[in-house]
């Protein structure tokens, strides 16, 4: 694919350490063949809780169906047509935290950080229909001294009802990806990509792929897995067992080009990587911090184009997708 055949990408931003009053992140429209960015939403809401890092600030998880935006913040999605005009929104008493959403079919997936789950939501009745707890149990602190990756307890339950889990954050779900019917999830603290099959009715899963601890945007791919390898500023592609295959460099920039970069780097820091798209598994797309959105040839390496948004080292990608409303051949 050629640099000129690269697509208009659509990514959230959330921006660490602000202060009431200022912008805390928004929606771009990014067009890598040009070179340009469009804030589309600024995400200023005086409603938003300020307690603890990230929590309820800025819109994440992006997804598209029939023509409408699905924009996903902590505790409620927010749905917009293509000119960016908002349409509605829902809210389900299991979804907290929310992080990455994916569609298959009429339904779309959701990752509840907050409650160590993933929900489904079906588009067609505008109903949440089931959803799934992966969480940890006392001992695995344990299994993780003694270098094992704990398996979490899973369960199903209805989100509609009062029998679902109580708020908890030990997992640290902030993907779900559908595929081939499955549901998988992955977390920062997971180690594993889980596969939930749709017709098990039990709630049973099972390891899909082993990944580093700490990782973003986990998915199913080729015949392994892709994912954020935050924690050393890469876009990897991994066999089943973990072993990379291939290894991408997240763009750097000077120190003293870069705003706010005296912060600590547990609040903010530049070369973090989260949101990730791919084309016709060939091209990669990913997002870092300062909010850049970067697009390489996978088996080649070769840097295809790079947009800064912003120089601001608070301002982080975290929902990164194709731009679905043109035409292919513009």
């Amino acid at each position: 694919m050629t640099y000129r055949a690269l697509p208009r990408v659509l990514c959230s931003s959330v921006i660490r350490s602000v202060h009431q009053g200022e912008s805390h992140g928004g929606v771009y429209l990014v067009d890598l063949r040009a070179g340009t960015a469009d804030r589309v939403i600024d995400w200023s809401d005086d409603s938003i809780d300020w307690e603890g890092r990230g929590g309820d600030r800025g819109l994440r998880g992006i997804a598209f169906h029939d023509g409408l935006i699905y924009l996903a913040a902590s505790d409620e999605v927010f749905v917009y047509d293509r000119e960016f005009n908002k349409r509605g929104s829902f809210r389900n008493r299991y979804l907290k935290h929310c992080h990455e959403i994916n569609v298959a079919r009429d339904r779309l997936y959701l990752a509840s950080t907050g409650y160590d789950s993933v929900l489904e939501f079906d588009l067609a009745t505008q109903t949440f229909s089931r959803a799934w707890m992966l969480r940890y149990g006392p001992s695995a602190k344990l299994v993780k001294r003694i270098g094992r990756r704990p398996r979490p307890r899973s369960s199903l339950y209805d989100p509609l009802g009062n029998e679902g889990p109580t708020p908890g954050d030990t997992t640290h779900i902030n993907n779900v990806w559908p595929h081939m019917g499955a549901v998988y999830a992955c977390g920062t603290r997971l180690g594993a990509m889980w596969k939930i099959p749709h017709a098990d009715r039990a709630g049973g899963v099972s390891a899909f792929a082993t990944v580093p601890f700490g990782t973003h945007n986990a998915r199913p791919f080729r015949d392994g897995v892709l994912f954020n390898h935050t924690a050393s500023d890469r876009i990897v592609y991994a066999d089943r067992t973990g072993a990379t295959r291939a290894s991408l460099a997240l763009p750097t920039y000077l120190p003293e080009a870069l705003e706010h970069a005296d912060l600590p780097g547990d609040l903010a820091r530049p070369n973090f990587g989260r949101g990730l798209t791919v084309i016709e598994d060939s091209v990669v797309i990913g997002g870092s911090s300062p909010a850049t959105i970067t697009a390489f040839e996978l088996d080649s390496g070769e840097r295809l184009a790079s947009v800064n948004i912003t120089m601001d080292v608070r301002n982080a990608v975290h929902g990164l997708e194709v731009w679905p409303f043109d035409d292919p051949g513009s």
